[in-house]
């Protein structure tokens, strides 16, 4: 008797879903964590009699009167040949004998089944773009290098009666890029790798970039019509980066493939369609039309252009659409193959022509019902972006340490260095450094010099992330970025340096511990524009006292709409170092300018509370 992944023996037997399956084994008492789990031979057992005693108490499901025969793999290289496994007919059984699993009432999600959106990622030589053609079956030809298949980023296939949208990026980067601006474009990853190199720098780097998205990933082995080849090595490289492929025990679905002879790829294409089936991906065409910019650039003849890929609802020609402050009403819509279509479902990428400007990548699109509720998001999205940029200060060391100290002790890092040799060093040394109560969590470690992609991953992390560089430089694209998204990057030449930088953050995630005291209270009754100095608060003292250099906060309608600290204290023309209750002077509040009348100012400092 052999093992049995649950997945698969769901679709044999007709199951509408593995999580079916899954239930009834929970009822057996065989618990397991996903649809990928394998059923052990002795698990397998107990449900096949299970099943036979069923097939007499309720209507089979389909396909499950004629006997499966379907050989497993080995658990691991070295496990003995499988054995076969055979399901025979159901069996007569006493009524009094069927086992009733119980069964949960499932929401099912609303809407219609959509096609499946898949990015696929891996090593720059690794047979992604042969892979792609492959699938697509045709080969960009020359001359259309400039036309709109090279540049909607995205296409679909059919396979089994069913559609599948690929977003072929030009790797990990743009992936990382929506999803470092909050949205999720894809649904699954298939990460490829080259049966001839295995894991390489750029494989583990997407890796972290596809968990850092937290959507399913598939691996597809490529390069398996090489003579030569080891697959036993390359799962064994996947496992040690948590990949554990599904014939060694694992979760992850692995696929032996050729992008270069095809072999294989049907098996990967019914994978991704499988693991599309368990997520029951649906939309509702019915909606307004709601998606994500994954490309957009201004066109000399067409003006600004924008692809999306559709999550949800169905967008025709004249809708209007905001994303993010670009706004418009839909003037032209055209598919993948460049053709110009009158309206487009969820899951199709689809290129939009009529936008006032150019959108980011990664920015949400919706429909909006009026042109004029458009230019009310728009003007209320630019009002925020005003404000964001008024308080927006670059992190500093020290706030990067209060946010981590919120994590509950943990300091994440991205670690990049100039060789192998410096990075083993660098990681060996910041592991010394941790104790049972803080931690340093290395998201991703590499070679070579600090790039966008390393920003964008810290970025799309959910808690706060670092990037340090040792004995490597930061390039100008991510140094642009790091600023765009607030990212803290640095590097250093000395490894004493480095770990002297993090056994101070370590100790300052429990050693300062500072408390707010309120000193006073300040009324804005007067706002003054005064040239090369910016925007004076004329103010009267309500409460104990103002002091130079002390912390504010602004209080607009009850709501703190910026925090602080005071750059400039005056009483008349003169610099004062305080000003007491009932009293009237100037404030200048450092890097905030739309003060207002009205406005209520807190003044306060910060003492150091501490510490047993």
């Amino acid at each position: 008797m052999a093992s049995r992944q649950i997945v698969k023996l769901a679709k044999e037997l007709g199951f509408k879903s593995s999580k079916e399956l899954m239930e009834i084994l929970k009822g057996l008492g065989i618990e397991k964590p996903s649809n990928f789990s394998v059923l052990e031979e002795d698990e397998y057992e107990k449900f096949r009699k299970y099943y036979e005693r069923r097939g007499q108490a309720e209507p089979a499901p389909p396909q499950a009167t004629a006997p499966l025969v379907r050989e497993a793999p080995p658990k691991r290289e070295d496990a003995a040949p499988a054995a076969v496994s055979v399901i025979a007919p159901p069996k007569a059984a006493p009524q009094e004998e069927t086992v009733q699993a119980p069964a949960k009432p499932k929401v099912k999600p609303t809407g219609q089944p959509r096609p499946p959106v898949v990015a696929v990622l891996g090593h720059v030589d690794h047979g992604k773009t042969t892979l792609l053609d492959q699938i697509r079956k045709t080969h960009v030809a020359q001359g259309e290098a400039g036309g709109i298949t090279q540049s909607i980023g995205a296409y679909q296939v059919e396979y089994q009666g069913k559609k599948i949208t690929f977003i072929d990026t030009p790797g990990h980067r743009a992936f990382t890029g929506m999803r470092a601006r909050g949205a999720q474009a894809t649904d699954m990853a298939i990460l490829v790798v080259a049966a001839d190199d295995g894991v390489m720098e750029q494989t583990r780097e997407a890796i972290a970039h596809a968990r850092a998205a937290g959507v399913p990933i598939l691996v597809a082995i490529n390069k398996i019509d090489k003579p030569g080849v080891d697959l036993k090595r390359v799962k064994a490289q996947l496992a040690e980066e948590g990949l554990t492929p599904e014939d060694w025990g694992g979760e992850t679905i692995t696929v032996p493939v050729s992008a270069l002879t095809g072999q294989g790829l049907d098996e990967l294409l019914e994978m991704i369609l499988l693991v599309a089936e368990l997520e029951e991906l649906r939309a509702d065409p019915k909606r307004p039309a709601q998606g994500i910019i994954i490309e957009s650039h201004l066109d000399p003849t067409r003006g600004p252009v924008a692809t999306a890929i559709l999550r949800d609802g169905t967008l025709r020609e004249r809708d209007v659409v905001v994303a993010g402050t670009a706004w418009g009403r839909v003037r032209a819509l055209l598919n993948d193959r460049g053709q110009r279509i009158t309206e487009a479902s969820a899951g199709l990428p689809v290129l939009i022509l009529g936008l006032s400007h150019v959108p980011p990548l990664g920015i949400p699109l919706e429909v909006v019902d009026s042109p004029a509720q458009a230019k009310k998001i728009v003007e209320e999205r630019q009002e925020q972006e005003r404000r964001a940029r008024l308080q927006r200060a670059h992190l500093t060391w020290e706030d990067v340490l209060a946010r981590a100290a919120a994590q509950k002790g943990v300091l994440r890092l991205i670690l990049k260095a100039d060789t192998l040799g410096s990075l083993e060093a660098a990681t060996n040394e910041l592991q010394q450094l941790q104790t049972d109560d803080l931690k340093i969590e290395i998201l991703f470690a590499g070679v070579g010099t600090i790039n966008e992609s390393d920003v964008l991953l810290a970025a799309s992390s959910e808690d706060e992330v670092s990037v340090l560089g040792f004995r490597v430089e930061l390039d100008p694209k991510a140094k642009e970025v790091a600023e765009g998204e607030q990212v803290t990057v640095r590097t250093y030449d000395i490894i004493y340096q480095l770990t002297e930088d993090v056994r101070k953050a370590l100790k300052g995630l429990v050693e300062p511990e500072f408390k707010e005291l309120k000193i006073g209270e300040a009324e804005v009754r007067g706002v003054f524009k005064i040239p090369k100095v910016g925007t004076v608060a004329g103010c009267y003292v309500r409460d104990g006292v103002v002091l130079r250099h002390a912390q504010v906060r602004v209080m607009r309608n009850g709501s703190p709409i910026f925090q602080g600290k005071l750059q400039s204290l005056k009483r008349f023309d003169q610099d004062v170092r305080e000003v007491p209750k009932d009293k009237e002077c100037g404030i200048k509040i450092e890097g905030f300018e739309d003060v207002k009348v009205g406005d209520r100012l807190e003044i306060f400092t910060l003492r150091r509370v501490d510490t047993l």
